[in-house]
């Protein structure tokens, strides 16, 4: 079984280009982020996850979390304690977070890159400082400052954690259906009464504390979405002096037996069984859910990563075996022995598959955690707001996107294998498991498909759309003038992508207020065809510098030459696909609504 290896290489070559660390470091937001103090951040981040986390991966699976129904706590697998306790001691849960609270202001583009470490080397132990960020982003907007005093450092730290509970067994997706209630107390504090399902790490055995965001509903609130408020609800009440005080009245009372992420607990949470679960409200009554949303947009990005990570760590298993596996002779030698299976075209044409996707992907994740940065830090107004509306429409198309890629990539992870792959103790079904809930939680495909054709699209006239359309014509012709051919065709083929764009934009701008049922029945195939389209845009950035580099004598040709390999991949293989997409998304909803409901 092979073991994974951070490739930080490649993080350290996006952080120059794509997300340039000089300029951000210019920022007085970012001035500690200098390109030495981040390449060393990337470099200890990867000896972490290369040597601490990915051995845990495979043990962790196997042997799962446990519950004890008998005091409702429950036991991660062995080796996750002492990870998490090395994890926080490195400074690994604070990089992102205000030095306000203890943290160490580290900027999202380069916590893009350590996120999709952990991920790849153990996607289960990824996501509890994964929603622990959320919880602390969602304090930091909405939390009065008796409630940041009280808890933000703790969990900054990593010595508390943090959950998001919103789900409820009749409310999966739909939020106007909590049932959840929060009673008022005389003291100002609430009675927290309901069941959460699907609450990852909502106990564990890491940390003294856990901060449960809980969303409930005060007797007299407003029905539906509008009438949701958002509670911290901790598994220990915190005395004044910040001591742990008694258990709350919040229990997790089973878990989940799952397809993969096996050493996550997915936990039954339970509050109020015993009178109650004292709660805090955070912010404003019956904000709840647009404050939450603060939590699931950072979640859903999270979870984009977690899409690159296990299809990174799903090529590098491909590639090491498609290395070893000796099987049949080469094409057009049959009286050779036989060879390597890399030798076999179309096992070639899967690892390229691969890696183009996940390096397309992680160059889109990249540009907009830049492009958070730059919505937080920069001086100027209107560079802030363009980057924040870039931000706002890439959100769902990098968590649909890579989510949906990384089910193809452990697909064809697997296929590499042949019927290796089909057991586990190759480890390449694990990750084929472990990806399956990527397109599922913190908002399905469709979920993340529906946002980006209605709320960032149809709502604001494409006007975030057709500014992206309007760079990526900008960029085309600059790359056309390339003198290297293959930058050349790129151009040509990526400006056949924006071509579909725009027409499957102007179809749903069109139609998105006399049909919308049409316009959602194409909305998934939109997410794919903006992910290949903005995800070759972000390829060609690269390899248009790694040819500059290879004109001006740099001396790592064979690393730069397969930036530029890969990129003719994606465009010949994947930009076609992204315009059949448009041709869906115009022509497909009548077959999509044709068929009578009682047919199926």
């Amino acid at each position: 079984m092979s073991s994974y290896h951070a490739p930080t290489k490649e993080f350290k070559f996006l952080l120059e280009t794509l997300a340039p660390l000089k300029d951000l470091a210019a920022l007085p937001h970012f001035a500690e982020a200098t390109p030495d103090t981040v390449f060393a951040i990337i470099d200890e981040s990867a000896k972490f996850a290369n040597e601490v986390l990915d051995p845990l991966n495979w043990s962790g699976d196997q042997e799962g979390a446990k519950h004890n129904p008998a005091d409702c706590s429950v036991s991660t697998p062995k080796g996750f304690k002492a990870a998490y306790d090395a994890y926080c001691a490195m400074g690994g849960a604070a990089l992102p977070m205000p030095e306000e609270f203890g943290g160490l202001g580290m900027p999202r583009s380069l916590i893009t890159l350590t996120d999709e470490m952990v991920h790849s080397s153990n996607m289960s132990f990824g996501l509890l400082p994964m929603l622990t960020q959320g919880a602390i982003e969602a304090l930091l907007l909405a939390g009065s400052d008796e409630l940041k005093a009280t808890y933000l450092e703790k969990m900054v730290s990593g010595e508390w954690t943090g959950t998001m509970n919103l789900t409820e067994p009749q409310a999966g997706s739909d939020l106007a259906l909590v049932k959840t209630r929060a009673e008022p107390q005389p003291d100002g504090t609430f009675k927290i009464f309901g069941t959460k399902i699907f609450i990852t790490f909502g106990e564990h055995d890491f940390t003294d504390n856990i901060i449960h965001l809980v969303l409930a509903r005060l007797p007299d609130a407003p029905e539906g979405v509008k009438g949701i408020s958002l509670f911290i609800v901790p598994k220990f009440l915190v005395n004044k002096d910040g001591s742990l005080g008694a258990r709350n009245d919040a229990k997790c009372v089973s878990i989940e037996h799952k397809l993969g992420i096996h050493g996550s607990p997915t936990c039954v949470m339970q509050f109020g069984d015993d009178g109650g679960a004292t709660g805090y409200v955070v912010g404003e009554v019956n904000r709840g859910l647009e404050y939450m949303f603060v939590m699931m947009n950072l979640a859903r990005f999270g979870v984009g990563l977690q899409g690159i990570g296990i299809a990174e760590r799903a090529y590098q298993r491909a590639v090491a075996f498609a290395r070893e596996r000796v099987q049949s002779r080469d094409v057009g030698a049959p009286k050779n022995p036989s060879v390597p299976i890399i030798r076999h075209p179309d096992v070639r044409r899967m690892l390229l598959r691969m890696r183009s996707q996940i390096e397309a992907a992680r160059a889109l994740a990249v540009a907009t955690g830049y492009a958070f940065d730059l919505a937080e830090a920069h001086p100027d107004a209107d560079v802030r707001k363009a980057n924040k509306a870039f931000v706002d429409l890439m959100i769902p198309v990098h968590k649909g996107w890579a989510t949906e890629m990384a089910q193809d990539v452990t697909y064809q992870g697997i296929q590499v294998h042949g019927g290796m792959g089909f057991v586990e103790e190759t480890g390449a079904a694990q990750h084929y498991r472990d990806a399956r809930i990527t397109t599922i939680y913190e908002g399905t495909t469709a979920i993340q498909a529906n946002d980006l054709v209605g709320r960032k699209m149809a709502r604001e006239g494409g006007v975030s759309a057709r500014a992206l359309i309007g760079t990526l014509r900008a960029f085309n012709a600059e790359l056309a003038k390339s003198d290297n051919a293959h930058l050349q065709v790129a151009a040509n083929k990526l400006a056949r992508g924006v071509d579909a764009m725009e027409r499957a934009v102007d179809f749903n701008l069109a139609h998105f207020n006399q049909n919308v049922r049409a316009c959602f029945a194409g909305s998934v195939p939109m997410v794919k065809l903006f992910g290949i389209v903005c995800g070759g845009w972000q390829l060609a950035r690269a390899a248009a510098e790694a040819h500059r580099r290879l004109v001006a004598g740099d001396a790592d040709r064979d690393f730069l030459e397969a930036k530029i390999a890969t990129l003719r991949y994606f465009v010949d293989t994947m930009i076609p696909e992204a315009v059949a997409a448009a041709e869906v998304i115009v022509d497909g909803s009548e077959g999509t609504l044709a068929l009578a409901e009682a047919a199926f």
